[in-house]
């Protein structure tokens, strides 16, 4: 009987394992082998070609100075980007829940920059920060704050960082509050009627209540987040261009980085140099991942 039942399982996971297998598993096998590869061209006359294996390909990628760009520039939007969206999102998803008439329709209102396409929203936030004629720099001279160069030429990098995290943090906030709006349905209401009894104030009882019994949902959130921030791409692209920045590649992200290297077909194992760059990310996903769900078993209330 156990076996039979085992057997049926195996049945009902097997679509899933084998589509994991061949979107997942398989390319990350492959991307771990293509990236030890020597002097590998893939589109080399009768098929891919290399000269061997080596290691050489990591070395290259961690002595160069765009890379060390590339993840301080992640670093800054995940680390920045990701508390600040969890915490407004958390504000405003309670904020939903306290009226019921209308919650629905605010929820479709803030989902919607979900479901658009990043790269035209991110060149609508290019036009706002527009220095000469952009809503920000407007906005600013109502408090006598003269005009800042945030996406221009000459931008700086704080300028321009300043103006990637505002776009990151309003870009990750309607999926967010979506989870958390659904978080808060599921939480019993006796928790907050013994509460009312007791006269506890609304600080209280969010810090008290509402915080420990959404703990699984902020936990979820945050490695979702922090992953999404590590792949940061299209928000960089949206925003900067292909120029990725005022000055060339002053913005670059890591999965830019890889981009960069997979379409230099013209520089000999520029795909293993991406694949490097992509395992070295991997990786740094990992670790944080694994960071977040230690520190989190002393946090989360299931």
């Amino acid at each position: 009987m156990e076996k039979r039942n085992n057997l049926k399982a195996w049945l009902y996971l097997a679509p899933l394992l084998i589509l994991m297998g061949i979107f997942i598993f398989y390319p990350l096998i492959n991307a771990f082998y293509i990236s030890i590869l020597e002097e590998y061209r893939p589109l080399a006359p009768g098929g891919a070609t290399a000269t061997g294996y080596t290691l050489s390909n990591f070395a290259r990628i961690l002595n160069d100075e765009l890379f060390w760009q590339a993840i301080k520039n992640t670093f800054v939007v995940a680390f920045i980007s990701v508390p600040i969206s969890i915490l407004i999102s958390l504000v405003i998803a309670v904020s939903l829940n306290s009226i019921p008439k209308l919650k629905a329709l605010y929820q479709t209102v803030f989902f919607l920059p979900y479901v658009t396409n990043a790269i035209a929203i991110g060149m609508a936030f290019a036009f706002m920060f527009h220095k000469d004629y952009g809503l920000i720099n407007l906005m600013l001279s109502w408090l006598g704050i003269d005009p800042v160069n945030w996406v221009g030429n000459v931008a700086t990098w704080w300028a321009q960082m300043g103006a990637l995290l505002v776009y990151t943090i309003w870009g990750g906030l309607a999926f967010k509050i979506l989870v958390f709006t659904s978080g808060l349905q599921n939480i019993d209401k006796q928790y907050y009627d013994a509460a009312k009894i007791d006269s506890a104030s609304k600080w209280t009882v969010f810090r008290r209540i509402t915080v420990p019994l959404l703990s699984p949902f902020i936990l979820y959130i945050s490695i979702t987040s922090m992953i999404g921030a590590l792949k940061a791409y299209r928000t960089v692209i949206g925003l900067f261009g292909e120029r990725l920045g005022a000055q060339q590649n002053s913005m670059i992200t890591i999965v830019a980085y890889v981009y960069k290297y997979r379409s230099a077909y013209q520089d000999v194992s520029a795909i293993s140099y991406a694949a490097s760059a992509a395992i070295i990310l991997f990786f740094i996903t990992v670790v944080f991942s694994l960071i977040q769900g230690v520190v989190s078993r002393k946090r989360v209330h299931y």
